[in-house]
């Protein structure tokens, strides 16, 4: 939450000549904004709607390539989980200090209501070995422009897929 999924996903999008897609705008679009659902309908029935749009979203880009951004939260869902197996999962890696001046910014995540940063420690402490269990790729985004981190990234996934073929050889 907070990293820079959106953005820099965007721009790693545009270099590689693929679709962006980010489920949370397609849960707004289709549902209303994540706010209204976690106070009208809860967290469990935002979670059931999340899970719902990743595996619609990852099924329409499926051979044809897109860039995905999920939540935060969106990989704690076990069949989630289990659809990201056949996909490339990028982690972008970062730190309390590097976020709080973009949480601080913006009051309309939910999960972070009241002492925010507190909030977001312990998320991120819940959530970070499952995010390190399903990445294929590990990103530090606590340092570089926008650009350079998309570019860094389309490094690692031009060599990842030279190993993943190698390895299927």
């Amino acid at each position: 939450m907070a990293v820079g999924k959106s953005v820099i996903g965007h721009q790693l999008a545009q270099q590689l000549g693929v679709p962006f897609v980010d489920t949370d705008a397609v849960i707004v679009e289709n549902h209303g904004t994540i706010a209204d659902i976690f106070v009208g309908r809860g967290e469990h029935a935002f979670r059931e709607i999340e899970a719902r749009t990743v595996g619609r979203v990852v099924e329409e880009a499926a051979g044809s390539g897109a860039v995905i951004s999920l939540g935060g939260g969106a990989v704690l869902d076990s069949g989630t989980q289990q659809i990201l197996a056949g996909c490339t999962v990028v982690y972008l890696e970062c730190d309390s200090a590097t976020v709080a001046e973009r949480i601080a910014r913006n009051t309309g995540r939910p999960l972070l209501a009241g002492d925010g940063m507190a909030r977001w420690e312990a998320l991120f402490a819940a959530r970070r070995p499952v995010y390190e269990r399903l990445a294929d790729i590990t990103v530090d985004v606590r340092s570089g422009t926008v650009a350079e981190i998309a570019l860094h990234l389309e490094e690692r996934l031009r060599d990842h897929a030279a190993l993943k073929e190698e390895v299927q050889k």
